[in-house]
């Protein structure tokens, strides 16, 4: 189980740990901002989509490998070696000559990203107990939520007044300090790791994961088949390792298997919709861009208030009630979303606080709940494999819902795209409600005064 040597330490450790999240969370917000500057002195538009889309698919399918061996080997060790990886990317990133030597730097950058938040998590899974863990892990919540806010205006200031250059290079001096408070501060126990990493069935896993994320991501359908072909085999494989990189021993158990399962459906209905709400304001309620966009704001907030509340009322209320809690929000968001969507912008923003409130409160007492239902030997996957759930059906999501909205909808605007948006909150409120009957199966505990065993 990680120490630290004394208290003082212990909170050294942990703001390493935070500044390392908030620089992986910043770096998926941050380059929006930057990108038409990039476009015009790299050239390359037709590859304009690509920067942001290989670092989050890299991120998403190369998680649970890092959570799995975190279980395997030093969480320590795999977490600096994450951080060296990240700013070896954002390096060569400021130092791109050209799209495609900005792309691959972004998928080195994503390979680090991908190995922070979830080591995080885990590791401060095993070092905090009870209340104290819940407070951390509501305060990582919330760090990854002022990053998504923070990030466009940071990224504009930079390439205003100095370079867009600078919006990669100003993670270094953050990412040095974040190694050294964590290789200084954190302390792990010795203890004997057994096992071997499955490769095979992990490297299937990430093959079939990418390939599904890439065709979803661009409508590749014949990809998306060839997805599900790929990952099928690499269960097969998975299913006869005594390590395998799915965490298979908790997802026997109830919590875990609802823990993923409602993450999956949460991560479609909130991530889909989250990327059709600034079409809706332009097309039915004529707003502009940047107003438009301004409408992600409330679910931002709410989801960061969420986790913040969270943390404290875990005190007095179940795991359990908070998450139904945090779902009939969401619900009730969502209903409002498909009812009430001809109404004012106001009406609009209100319920996006109800979903991102909703969110909040659901995504971070299942995270605490599962890790305290895990088997110690499987924490790290069981915590990588919630936030792979989540950014899978976000994934899912967007193809679904523009599915369900329709091309011709999008593209024509007016009663059309009413319509095809009313259909699609209303599939994303079906998804939400049967994660909130789910979790009335939840058993009602509240966060263990010791870490998980």
């Amino acid at each position: 189980m990680p120490d630290s040597s004394s208290f003082a330490g212990q909170r050294a450790a942990t703001l390493g740990l935070i500044i390392g999240v908030f620089l992986a969370a910043l770096e998926s917000s941050v380059v929006a901002t930057a990108m038409p500057t990039v476009i015009r002195e790299l050239g390359g538009q037709q590859l304009y989509a690509l920067p942001f889309a290989v670092y989050l698919l890299v991120s998403t399918v190369s998680n649970p490998l890092w959570g799995r061996a975190s279980d395997l080997r030093s969480r320590k060790g795999l977490y600096l070696v994450g951080i060296l990886v990240f700013l070896l990317g954002s390096v060569l990133c400021g130092a791109s000559t050209s799209m495609v030597f900005l792309i691959v730097a972004r998928a080195v950058q994503g390979v680090g990203a991908g190995a922070v938040l979830p080591i995080t998590l885990t590791i401060i899974g095993s070092m905090y107990s009870g209340r104290d863990r819940a407070r951390v892990q509501a305060f990582i919540s919330s760090v990854w939520g002022i990053s998504g806010l923070l990030g466009p205006l940071l990224g504009g200031l930079m390439v205003d007044h100095l370079s867009w250059r600078w919006v990669f290079y100003l993670c270094v001096p953050f990412g040095v300090l974040a190694f050294f408070l964590v290789w200084r501060n954190l302390r792990e126990a010795s203890e004997v790791r057994s096992g071997e990493l499955d490769w095979t069935g992990g490297l299937l896993f990430m093959l079939g994961s990418g390939l599904m994320v890439w065709g979803l991501e661009f409508h590749l359908w014949w990809m998306v088949g060839l997805s599900v072909g790929v990952l099928f085999l690499a269960l097969m494989v998975e299913r006869n390792h005594p390590s395998p990189l799915l965490p298979m021993r908790s997802l026997r158990e109830h919590e875990p298997r609802v823990g993923v399962i409602s993450n999956l459906l949460a991560g479609v209905a909130y991530f889909g919709l989250t990327s059709y709400i600034p079409l809706f304001a332009q097309a039915s309620g004529g707003q502009t861009a940047t107003g438009s966009g301004a409408l992600l704001t409330p679910l931002i907030v709410g989801w960061t208030l969420g986790s913040l509340v969270g943390g404290r009322l875990m005190q007095r209320i179940s795991m359990a009630s908070l998450t139904r809690f945090g779902f009939a929000l969401l619900t009730v968001g969502l209903a409002g979303f498909a009812y009430l969507i001809e109404s004012s912008l106001v009406v609009v923003a209100l319920m996006g606080g109800l979903m991102g409130l909703g969110m909040g409160f659901a995504m971070f007492s299942l995270l605490l709940s599962i890790q305290q239902n895990a088997e110690k030997q499987e924490l790290g996957a069981i915590t990588s494999a919630i936030l792979f759930a989540r950014s899978m059906g976000g994934a899912i999501g967007v193809a679904v819902m523009g599915l369900i909205i329709g091309q011709q909808a999008i593209g024509r605007g007016g009663h059309d795209l009413v319509l095809g948006l009313q259909r699609a909150f209303g599939f994303s409120l079906f998804l939400v409600v049967v994660a909130f009957v789910l979790s009335f199966t939840l058993k009602r505990v509240r966060p263990a005064e010791s870490p998980p065993h």
